[in-house]
């Protein structure tokens, strides 16, 4: 009820306790059928362990009641499990393995799930912003610095540029999903149980399990080496980051005094029944400031203690869950933000003239100094900005008085439009990405 960034989002569904215990089942039904292929268990063990791990058969609130006891779910799931395959096979459940190795790998799994629609919503994202570039590639507007009117832009340019954070983003996520690994490692990351139980070759091992399990196969076991995690906090932050850029700059353009773009269905007012409030872009500014806070959390767990941590390792489930369901939720708002967005191109034009002229100051400047001398040029256009603003007159008109600029045409001159530099170009650039 208090989270409508995420709610009812395909990463909420992707990341709820049943997503997880679904999760480690699966790994420990996979990390069976591993050692049943390399001759280390029985065949119809690994039958018996993936029948019995239906989540359907598992009662999520119990688990996390007694949970309590050991520090982690994973140590009454294995008991349940092991019920539910029951003799001759139950021996065979989490054999060789530790709680971390399961709800690891788990945790991998429910990125990898995940991080599936969040790469939908950034690519939905991405073709739509394309379209907005393509569309207003030379819709002239202005461009603002520091909150102020600097020289003129397009929109088209904008657009390009957002779409650029999100592919920046979407190119991340798939380098990041592609890696998440298996864990692996036994009781201290020395597979000692695993020799125990037959294995001769640990890589054989890990790499039969990761296939089992979907995942990459880890050099190492990464109980305390936590880059995976580290890295897939980073993706996640910089996505949500990225996507929160849209958000605010719909936020400003989008101010009634401004209204240059609009949402394509505004939020209502429980109070004002005028108002279409930009809902997409708020959720957006609201989870780009959770999420470097969550990375934060898992940044800090990079320092693991012994081979295998009491409390750092802890520390990262809420956290990685919040920030994988603040991501698929901001990629959501996104998509739906890019793909309504209405653009007012004759708002863009007033606000260009809201300066009369004052927004190619710049451009005058470039012009007039090789004519007049760089600082005449200066105390021309600073005395025309001043008598602009006394005699309340444009300044081309003021410009079109003065003797010594009577061939140059100040129309031209001060347009706007007609000061947008290399953005149409830069515009074809950044839209040849793919």
């Amino acid at each position: 009820m208090l989270a409508p960034g995420w709610a009812g989002s395909p990463a909420a569904h992707a990341t709820g306790d049943g997503a997880y215990l679904r999760a480690m089942l699966d790994a420990e039904a996979a990390l069976t059928r591993a050692q049943a292929a390399l001759g280390l268990a029985p065949a119809e063990a690994a039958g018996a362990v993936t029948r019995a791990a239906d989540p359907a058969r598992f009662d999520v609130r119990s688990l996390a009641e007694r949970a309590r006891a050991g520090g982690n779910p994973v140590i009454p799931l294995v008991a349940d499990l092991t019920a539910a395959v029951g003799e001759p096979y139950g021996s065979y459940v989490h054999r060789g393995a530790t709680s971390q190795d399961i709800l690891d790998t788990a945790a991998m799994l429910v990125a990898s799930r995940a991080l599936e629609p969040v790469l939908a919503d950034l690519s939905r994202t991405e073709r739509a912003l394309a379209r907005q570039a393509v569309v207003h590639r030379d819709t002239p507007m202005p461009g603002r610095t520091l909150t102020q009117h600097a020289v003129p832009t397009t929109f088209g340019l904008k657009a390009a540029g957002w779409r650029s954070l999100v592919l920046d983003a979407r190119d991340r996520v798939e380098r990041v999903r592609v890696a998440l690994p298996a864990q692996l490692g036994g009781a201290a990351g020395t597979l000692a149980a695993f020799q125990e139980y037959g294995a001769q070759d640990a890589t054989a091992l890990t790499e039969a399990y990761a296939r089992e399990v979907g995942l990459a196969a880890a050099p190492l076991p990464w109980h305390t080496l936590r880059t995976p995690v580290a890295d897939l906090a980073g993706a996640l932050a910089f996505t949500t980051g990225a996507l929160g850029k849209i958000g605010e700059d719909v936020l400003t353009l989008s101010r009634t005094e401004i209204g240059e773009v609009a949402e394509g269905s505004g939020g209502g007012s429980s109070a004002m029944p005028h108002k279409a409030n930009p809902v997409r872009s708020t959720l957006l500014a609201a989870a780009t400031r959770r999420a470097p806070q969550l990375a934060a959390t898992l940044y800090g767990c990079v320092a693991a203690g012994d081979e295998r941590p009491a409390g750092a390792w802890h520390a990262e489930w809420e956290p990685l869950r919040e920030l994988l369901r603040l991501t698929g939720g901001a990629a959501r708002d996104a998509a739906e933000l890019a793909e309504g967005l209405r653009v007012n191109a004759e708002a863009m034009r007033r606000n260009l003239d809201l300066t009369r002229g004052l927004i190619v100051s710049e451009r005058l400047s470039a012009t007039l100094a090789p004519r007049l001398g760089r600082a005449r040029a200066k105390e021309l256009i600073t005395d025309l900005a001043r008598r602009m603003h006394a005699e309340d007159r444009p300044i081309g008109e003021l410009l079109s008085e003065e003797l010594e600029l009577k061939d140059m045409d100040p129309a031209v001159l001060t347009d706007p439009a007609h000061y947008t530099g290399f953005a149409g170009a830069l515009t074809d650039r950044a839209l040849e990405r793919r």
